[in-house]
């Protein structure tokens, strides 16, 4: 494995659980958009973290993190959603939601700190 820092690590392993929920949604449970709405906003996170890592400028890179972190709180909104309204059992609900927010927290503090490091300058 290449030197991947741990959110491009969590990232990418979280997209591997959303893709493999993304099936079990559209298989097991007939769940086509909700499916497709968790999928698209659950691997954007990883998605938007790799082009950040790679960005042309602090402002890129900055920007991508953030489209990131919406993504990020999206996709806890649609896993609530899918344990609220028992389309998924709460034991891997919050397995997943726990994982999510630990993403969210990370993405906080990277932007946070870009932002402050961008004022200094």
């Amino acid at each position: 494995m290449s030197h991947k820092n741990i959110i491009q690590i969590k990232s990418y392993q979280f997209a591997i659980r959303i893709v493999k929920l993304h099936l079990h949604l559209i298989i097991e449970k007939r769940q086509y958009d909700l499916g497709r709405q968790i999928l698209r906003s659950g691997t954007s996170i990883g998605a938007n973290t790799e082009e950040a890592i790679g960005a042309e400028s602090k402002a890129d890179f900055v920007h991508k993190f953030s489209i990131a972190y919406k993504e990020a709180r999206e996709t806890k909104f649609w896993l609530c959603l899918l344990r609220d309204t028992d389309v998924i059992d709460n034991s891997l609900a919050e397995s997943m939601i726990s994982d999510c927010e630990e993403i969210i927290r990370i993405i906080g503090k990277i932007k946070q700190t870009s932002w402050e490091n961008s004022s200094r300058n």
